[in-house]
């Protein structure tokens, strides 16, 4: 499997793990707010090829990370894009390790055999906006068909996840917000994370300002309104 980089510790990212965290290049979406553009276009991942690093260097090193990380998580990019994932996550599950994906819900038949096959253990999934915004927001690639299979598959609660929502000023309004809301209506944990003005995918997203405090806590109003158990600013 193709490996762009490597986090060696968190206790972030994995909840109440330690972990370390593979990124996988390469992605199916164009969020023009992506920080991780080095990832995600092609031009700039054939740049970044070089320095990839090999299957078997990671799994040596988790090898050697036995007893003292509980599990792995795969990002992105878009791991789901990854021809040989399934086989790769085999090997890791093999030494021990838990394993947390993080999708954006894309290709959801992929990420119900990771499920119904017991390879993940927990799934964090992104999720943009309403279905009928998608397109507009990140581009043709996504297919809000398959957003919304995957969301109802993860709400069935055959495995442990959370979904995770980007706030931006000006693009999640209150109508937005309320039909997210509905959208995930019923599901276990969501959490809302503040847009941060950094370098992006599409320059024009490098002038939005960070959503007030204020008005976060409204939105959380609004998921928690639509039975949404554990809602958060992360």
């Amino acid at each position: 499997m193709l490996i762009s980089g490597v986090q060696k510790f968190t206790m972030l990212d994995y909840p109440d793990k330690i972990a370390a965290i593979v990124f996988t290049p390469g992605c199916n979406m164009r969020c023009g707010f992506c920080h991780n553009k080095e990832f995600v276009l092609p031009e700039e991942i054939k740049e970044l090829q070089p320095s990839f690093i090999p299957q078997q260097a990671i799994l040596n090193f988790l090898k050697n990370r036995k007893g003292k990380l509980d599990g792995l998580v795969i990002s992105g990019g878009e791991p789901t894009v990854q021809p040989d994932l399934k086989d790769f996550i085999k090997e890791v599950r093999k030494m021990g390790f838990l394993v947390k994906l993080d999708t954006n819900g894309n290709l959801s038949g992929i990420l119900k055999d990771l499920v119904n096959e017991k390879l993940v253990d927990y799934v964090a999934m992104d999720v943009k906006t309403t279905l009928e915004n998608y397109t507009d927001l990140v581009g043709d690639m996504a297919n809000p068909d398959e957003i919304s299979k995957s969301i109802n598959f993860l709400k069935q609660g055959s495995v442990s996840y959370e979904f995770r929502t980007t706030i931006i000023d000006g693009i999640h309004t209150i109508d937005i917000i309320k039909k997210m809301a509905k959208l995930l209506e019923g599901s276990d944990k969501l959490y809302l994370q503040k847009f941060r003005p950094e370098t992006t995918l599409d320059p024009k997203f490098q002038t939005k300002k960070p959503v007030s405090d204020k008005q976060i806590k409204e939105f959380i109003k609004i998921f928690e309104k639509n039975n949404i158990k554990n809602v958060e600013i992360r």
